[in-house]
């Protein structure tokens, strides 16, 4: 697949995916929505090795990094589904809009990975007063919409958390078999989560069912390959740009087919999400812009 339709499928991907959560666990309980996907994706992800010939180790450090990244998937995905029950659809990807910065905060303490330089720490709390912008109209909407708020930051987190501590334990294989080991660890506990909750629907409601189906297949087996497939083709800067725009395709999707009203406040909480994200991916480069600025207003008339 070329890379400019490899980037529009992960835009699309990621932009349904909040809306395809909160579908999947409505009728049916989250419980079995997030159960039910994770064993659709784990059957397409072995069928994918296999048909790939991609190999799926089982050695010490192979387990180690399966119950890593098993653990933190587990926990980011009950809360996810969760919470996507309590909040508009779009407002999960808002949320995650600020994973990367979670993600390069955590490898900055835990890997000694990159310094935050002053650029990046104000992007950063830029994109956190947008976060509590958000939280303050999810307080005014109820108690409930709060806590669905607190679930997603969580669950963001976790992802993060997963990914740096993966990164620290150096993985020399394909990540389409973390993926599958990371789901062979975590799928008992999300069936666990059934039997404790009572969540095995009689009947399921064909919305569902086929957002339960297309988590499963697209959002797992395709779409996770495809993003390493550009962290790979293109420039981390290229790849982040997808972060900047799913958060906005996602409100518009949330709007468009589930009738999700997105107030002022929610737009102006997103507007600096983005803002900061922006200036801690790039900020790097502001510099080069306030030279090539003061050059030019120095020019002769």
């Amino acid at each position: 697949m070329s890379v400019p339709i490899s980037y529009l499928s992960v835009i699309l991907i990621w932009s349904t995916t909040p809306l395809a959560i909160q579908w999947s666990g409505n009728d049916v309980g989250f419980q079995f929505g997030v159960a039910a996907r994770m064993s659709i994706g784990l059957i397409a992800l072995l069928v994918l090795l296999k048909v790939m010939k991609i190999r799926f180790p089982w050695h010490k450090k192979a387990r180690r990094i399966y119950l890593i990244s098993g653990i933190t998937l587990y926990i980011a995905m009950s809360f996810v589904y969760w919470g996507a029950q309590q909040i508009p659809s779009g407002w999960i990807s808002v949320v995650f809009g600020l994973s990367p910065v979670f993600t390069s905060v955590l490898a900055s303490l835990l890997l000694k990975d990159s310094q935050l330089s002053s650029m990046r720490i104000t992007g950063m709390l830029l994109g956190l007063v947008g976060l509590i912008v958000v939280f303050i109209e999810g307080v005014s909407i109820s108690s409930y919409a709060m806590f669905g708020i607190a679930a997603t930051v969580i669950a963001a987190s976790s992802q993060s958390i997963g990914s740096v501590l993966i990164k620290q334990q150096q993985p020399d294989f394909h990540p389409v078999a973390i993926t599958a080991g990371s789901i062979t660890i975590a799928l008992p506990l999300f069936y666990l989560n059934c039997v404790v909750a009572g969540g095995w629907p009689e009947t399921i409601p064909l919305r569902s069912a086929l957002s339960i189906l297309y988590l499963g297949i697209i959002g797992s087996a395709i779409g996770f390959p495809l993003y390493f497939y550009l962290l790979k083709k293109l420039a981390p800067e290229r790849v982040a740009i997808v972060t900047l725009i799913t958060p906005i395709t996602a409100l518009l999707l949330g709007s468009f087919l589930n009738g999700e009203i997105i107030s002022s406040k929610v737009w102006s909480g997103t507007t600096l999400i983005l803002a900061g994200l922006t200036l801690y991916e790039y900020g790097k480069y502001i510099p080069h812009v306030k030279k090539w600025k003061i050059r030019w207003l120095q020019r002769p008339l």
